[in-house]
């Protein structure tokens, strides 16, 4: 093979290495998270919608009426409010890793986020807000990441 002919087939091998690392991912992402998710991410939705002070996470049963769901993401969602504010992210770390982006400066700033838990009729969500910029951005990029983690678990919110 000349050597023009290889670069091509490099990069294709590179494109479809990039290509199947990311499903792998989010198969590894959504096992793990069984240990951590009492619901089930097949019946369930993520949204992470970004917000000016913030981030806002819900958890909604893809099924209306469905109680058990709903219950499940209910209950997950208390417990994870209150870890949270103790700035006690071992939940998300054991899921999608410990260098998972802005974990690290949420953990050190829960003091100052203000986090509220709310029902909603499909399931529950969490409101995190801060007037501190670098933490907002952290907030975004923790969101973000799980939104690309999750997969079709996942979906970005509307502002």
């Amino acid at each position: 093979m000349k050597v023009p002919e290889v670069v091509p087939v490099l990069l294709l091998v590179a494109a479809l290495g990039t290509a199947c690392s990311e499903p792998t991912r989010q198969a590894e992402v959504a096992e793990r998270g069984k240990t951590v998710m009492p619901f089930d991410l097949e019946k369930t939705t993520h949204r992470f919608t970004p917000r000016d002070n913030g981030l806002v996470q819900e958890v909604v049963a893809d099924q209306p009426g469905d109680t058990g769901q709903i219950t499940l993401i209910r209950q997950h969602l208390v417990d994870e409010s209150e870890r949270f504010r103790r700035g006690d992210f071992a939940d998300p770390s054991k899921i999608h890793g410990e260098t998972m982006p802005g974990l690290k400066e949420l953990s050190a700033g829960a003091q100052r986020i203000t986090i509220e838990y709310r029902e909603r009729v499909d399931g529950a969500e969490l409101s995190f807000r801060t007037g501190e910029a670098a933490l907002v951005k952290a907030l975004h990029s923790w969101g973000e990441a799980q939104v690309s983690d999750h997969g079709s678990h996942a979906e970005h919110g509307t502002k």
